[in-house]
């Protein structure tokens, strides 16, 4: 199932935050391109390095959610940003929004830190704080529809139906990965735990921040 849009009748301001954050996800991975290998290890999450080093490697937390291992990976990330995050934004406000994603991507980060500290390999992407954006969404907007792409044909589905089956592909690729063995634990791939823990980072702080029901907030 391959999102194209959802019901944004409800948005009732422009998502700056959104918009922002999909620039620079764009400007950064330009440069990622221009730096090449040393700009991915210089600015990358490696958890073997965050290990030996903590205090000195913590700005990776935070330039790793902003880069990408490729056009494709930003592209999905970024789509299912541009449709979610909106309205995500709408419900909680401007900057309550901006340092929700900020937190869902620390808490992805160490929720794959937590299952593969010695990992040399770098860590990048958006994709941990866009599951937590999913998360809320699906406790926002349980009864959203979203428009999905299903072979040739568009057709429109709840958004808990689309979320939740991108949960369960998630929640199953996240316990096969914690089994690797030290030999391919070293391996490129995907970061599945990042995505969980973004998810249900996304679930509380939705809770938390009340952004379950009532009117929209700017900020």
């Amino acid at each position: 199932m391959f999102p194209i849009g959802d019901d944004d009748s409800a948005v009732r301001n422009v998502p700056i935050v959104t918009y922002g954050l999909i620039a620079i996800n764009v400007l950064v991975f330009l440069t990622e391109l221009n730096g090449g290998d040393q700009f991915i290890q210089d600015w990358s999450f490696i958890p073997s390095r965050f290990s030996d080093d903590p205090a000195a490697n913590m700005p990776t937390l935070f330039t790793a959610m902003f880069m990408h291992g490729g056009w494709m990976h930003l592209f999905g990330n970024m789509l299912y940003l541009y449709i979610f995050g909106d309205n995500v934004e709408d419900r909680l406000g401007r900057l309550p929004f901006l340092a929700f994603y900020l937190v869902c991507g620390l808490a992805a980060t160490f929720a794959q830190y937590y299952f593969n500290s010695g990992s040399s390999v770098p860590n990048v992407g958006a994709s941990g704080a866009i599951a937590g954006v999913l998360g809320a969404y699906i406790l926002m907007f349980p009864h959203a529809r979203v428009d999905v792409l299903v072979i040739r044909q568009i057709v429109s589905l709840p958004a808990l139906a689309v979320i939740g089956f991108w949960i369960v592909l998630q929640l199953f690729s996240g316990f096969g990965s914690i089994a690797q063995t030290d030999e391919t634990a070293g391996t490129g791939g995907i970061a599945y735990m990042a995505h969980v823990g973004g998810f249900v980072a996304g679930l509380v702080l939705a809770f938390l921040f009340g952004g379950r029901g009532g009117p929209s907030r700017t900020a």
